[in-house]
């Protein structure tokens, strides 16, 4: 059941209090995370003086280094606990951050950009397994209710980092990564004294350090979530070329689309998320955001068919529409991630997991630009069938998931092995 109350509230449980913490130390990150992306490029470009090209180069460069992390990490968390690896990814990361004050050329900024990737990739898969040992009998609500702080948090960074843009000074872009540094250093300090030090699960006599990779019905799940995936940068990098270059719309448009899609999430991401825990309800929800991104889509398309004065109200309705599958399809994802990945490999699975985002992610920009941009309306007619057809996938490839691990030997219902395991936490 859902309350509504003035601080964060979280399923009841034995593992409450760990919840908490992890809100907070997520919500106190993304403030963070917000303070430094929205200014970042304006600081490598404007305070370091490098050019745009050699920025997105380097970004590239360090994106892809990531992915490499991600398993191994996950391993790591699985055999010496989630706890202790998420924290060390966390001071890695405030080292990192905190480094980007001193560089001064492009080889140290893809240095440091690389090392800061690795140890977010690497933060990703062990606190996605922190999150399903926190979450207890019904992780993907737990990850849902957090996604809305996580969103909140971003939004007050990035409200933040206005303050910096418009002093536009060395000393103002330093405050802001060293901000970020910090948060990092206080997410780790807020988990040290909150979350306890959950002891490694058994592992089965079969468990191998890479079996994710041929855990096919998972795979299968990752390369949807992966293509899905294209629909976050639809808001943050496609609408708004699209609104400026293609529409008479007026240029607040942009900034008001951007708020109210992480208005809309934050708003519902609790209440929708609630609904989706089993795989089951996970592939449902994947092809409810197919359909509503086959709608929003055509509707963004029409904006630049529209007078002035009616491209803003069809914009907002199209970003509406969206955000609600948005919300839908990252409690899909959670369902499925969380659900389908065996309890003694969580940190393993989400660390596939996580390189299937980031994978998409690196690739977007390429795919939304290069061919939907290019082709105009058709462009976002294509996207939105593209979309639908991912969506329709996810029913048929959980209940393929579902039967695999049905048929296998001492198989348990999700619920029943979190309840069997949560003894085997200690406090420090």
């Amino acid at each position: 059941m859902i309350t509504r109350g003035s601080g964060p509230q979280v399923p009841a449980g034995p593992d409450s209090g760990a919840q908490r913490a992890l809100i907070f130390a997520s919500f106190v990150s993304r403030v963070g995370n917000g303070l430094f992306n929205t200014a970042a490029v304006l600081y490598f470009t404007l305070v370091v003086h490098l050019p745009a090209a050699q920025v997105g180069a380097g970004l590239t460069i360090a994106g892809l280094c990531g992915l490499a992390a991600g398993i191994p990490a996950g391993n790591l968390a699985d055999r010496y606990g989630p706890r202790t690896i998420w924290l060390t990814t966390l001071a890695l990361q405030a080292v990192t951050m905190a480094a980007f004050v001193f560089i001064d050329s492009w080889l140290a900024f893809t240095l440091v950009a690389t090392l800061d990737r690795l140890a977010g990739t690497a933060s990703g898969a062990a606190g996605g397994a922190l999150v399903a040992r926190a979450g207890g009998e019904r992780p993907a609500a737990f990850r849902a209710g957090l996604r809305t702080f996580v969103n909140l948090g971003v939004v007050v960074g990035t409200v933040g980092a206005a303050f910096a843009i418009q002093i536009d000074t060395r000393p103002a872009y330093t405050v802001l990564i060293l901000a970020n540094a910090a948060s990092f250093a206080c997410a780790g300090l807020i988990v040290f004294t909150g979350v306890p030090n959950y002891r490694p699960l058994p592992r089965p006599e079969g468990h191998r350090q890479w079996s994710v990779l041929a855990d096919r019905p998972y795979v299968s799940f990752v390369a949807l979530y992966s293509a899905m995936g294209l629909q976050y940068q639809t808001v943050s990098l496609l609408v708004p070329i699209w609104l400026s270059a293609h529409t008479d719309a007026p240029r607040w448009t942009v900034a008001a689309v951007y708020a109210i899609n992480s208005g809309v999430c934050v708003v519902l991401q609790r209440r929708l998320g609630a609904t989706v825990e089993t795989p089951r309800q996970g592939g449902r929800a994947f092809r409810r955001a197919g359909l509503l991104f086959l709608v929003s889509c055509p509707l963004m398309a029409l904006t630049a068919d529209v007078p002035a004065w009616v491209a803003p109200a069809l914009a907002v309705l199209a970003v509406c529409v969206h955000s609600v599958g948005e919300v839908w399809e990252s409690s899909a994802s959670f369902a499925l991630g969380f659900g389908l990945a065996p309890d003694h490999a969580q940190g393993q699975y989400q660390g596939l997991f996580g390189i299937g985002f980031d994978a998409g992610q690196a690739l977007a920009p390429v795919v939304l630009t290069g061919a939907v941009l290019a082709l105009g309306r058709t462009g976002w007619l294509l996207l939105g069938v593209f979309f639908a057809c991912l969506g329709a996938a996810g029913p048929p490839v959980a209940a393929w998931a579902e039967r695999t691990r049905s048929g296998q030997p001492g198989a348990e219902a999700p619920a029943e092995r979190r309840h069997a395991g949560s003894p085997l936490l200690e406090a420090d």
